[in-house]
């Protein structure tokens, strides 16, 4: 017969537990329906995260939910040790099922409550630490138990698990998503600036092709009154190679308007900021291509970014996903493909361009890195 000391000590976990979670369901003002009474009566509510709206999130949520439901049912959730000592309360074993069968909901309920702030709080930084607070407060609420040889099952802590797992997998889906939503709306204030720099380049040729068009006529006029004057005569050849000039301009821009897909691949580095044999490789339709890198040597690095080749293609997209494709496995960011950064040599890179590309590209092999350079020697002659 279990002693009266002990029996009080559990009845007194007991209504300790309940005034617990009468608190807490109050607070979270849960509903029950029919349909999940068996779930719900141990603390497992209808998930409310975030991801829940997400199709192929909230079927495999679903999944696993059904799985935890199933254990609980069975009884496998928090169970009790095969070698426990048989209890009786006032004689009647009965009446000790019944305090242990309490106890278990009580526990099951504090370890769902835990499971879900647990699982509601993971973000794509800390799931290591969040899977360790889940198995260590299994280890904690499982103590409660320990004088009826009660626990928090194996099973049922691995289903949290999982559920852990998913809501993790989604956070770090959702931040892939963030990123490359900014990405895109980067490249597309990118091609707006390709677009606005040509409309202006375009109008400043207009403009400069209707003066010296005028110039021409009245140069002409003036030639046919005086048609051996050297002076006019080389003036009238500057004004036509300026006006071949700018009609080789106005095609240029004609070209690139007409094709969006014209542009530059750039390969650039950054030693001071990323090391050596890092090199970023990217696309610009800037009609001044250096212009798009010195936006990325933007404040957020603490060097500028020196050029080691700036190569014009007539399908720019096509020959920066080429180039991608051949440094796959050497992305420094393995999991955004946007992050252009790789970690290669610059021979490689010449490899893969002159093999695939155009054999006349030429690259400069040592970067400027000036104020790099700079910053080392005043750091080295401070020492």
């Amino acid at each position: 017969m279990i002693s009266f000391f002990i029996l009080d000590a559990l009845l007194f976990k007991k209504n300790l537990f309940k005034k617990i979670f009468k608190i807490i369901l109050q607070k979270c003002k849960i509903l029950l329906t029919d349909t999940e009474q068996i779930a719900q009566e141990s603390g497992l509510y209808t998930p409310t995260f975030e991801f829940a709206n997400v199709l192929d999130y909230k079927e495999e949520l679903l999944k696993i939910r059904q799985k935890q439901k199933n254990i609980i049912k069975q009884n496998n959730a928090v169970i009790r040790a095969t070698n426990a000592t048989n209890l009786t309360v006032n004689g009647s074993t009965k009446q000790a099922q019944k305090v242990i069968h309490d106890i278990q909901k009580l526990l099951l309920r504090a370890f769902n409550t835990e499971c879900d702030d647990i699982i509601n709080k993971v973000k794509y930084t800390n799931y290591d630490t969040s899977l360790d607070r889940m198995y260590k407060s299994a280890e904690a609420i499982s103590k409660f138990g320990t004088t009826m040889g009660i626990s928090i099952s194996n099973e049922y802590l691995f289903a949290k698990h999982d559920e852990l797992y998913l809501a993790f997998e989604y956070q770090q889906k959702k931040q892939q998503e963030r990123e490359e939503l900014r990405e895109a709306r980067e490249l597309q204030r990118e091609e707006q600036k390709a677009q606005k720099e040509l409309e202006k380049r375009l109008q400043e040729l207009e403009k400069e092709q209707t003066h010296y068009q005028t110039a021409y006529q009245k140069l002409k006029l003036q030639l046919l009154q005086n048609p051996n004057n050297t002076d006019l005569l080389q003036k009238q050849n500057e004004i036509e190679m300026t006006l071949q000039d700018i009609e080789k301009a106005l095609q240029d821009i004609d070209y690139r308007q007409a094709n969006m897909k014209a542009g530059y691949v750039y390969v650039i580095s950054n030693i001071g900021s990323f090391g050596k044999d890092i090199y970023k490789i990217g696309m610009t339709r800037r009609l001044e291509p250096q212009d798009r890198i010195d936006e990325l040597s933007c404040a957020s690095v603490p060097f500028h970014f020196d050029v080691h080749a700036m190569i014009f293609s007539d399908d720019a997209p096509a020959l920066e996903a080429a180039l991608h494709r051949a440094f796959e496995d050497k992305k420094v960011n393995m999991v955004n493909h946007r992050r252009e950064f790789f970690h290669v040599t610059l021979d490689e890179i010449k490899s893969v361009v002159r093999k695939n590309f155009d054999k006349t590209v030429e690259f400069i092999d040592y970067p400027e890195a000036e104020q790099f350079r700079i910053s080392e020697k005043i750091r080295k002659e401070k020492r």
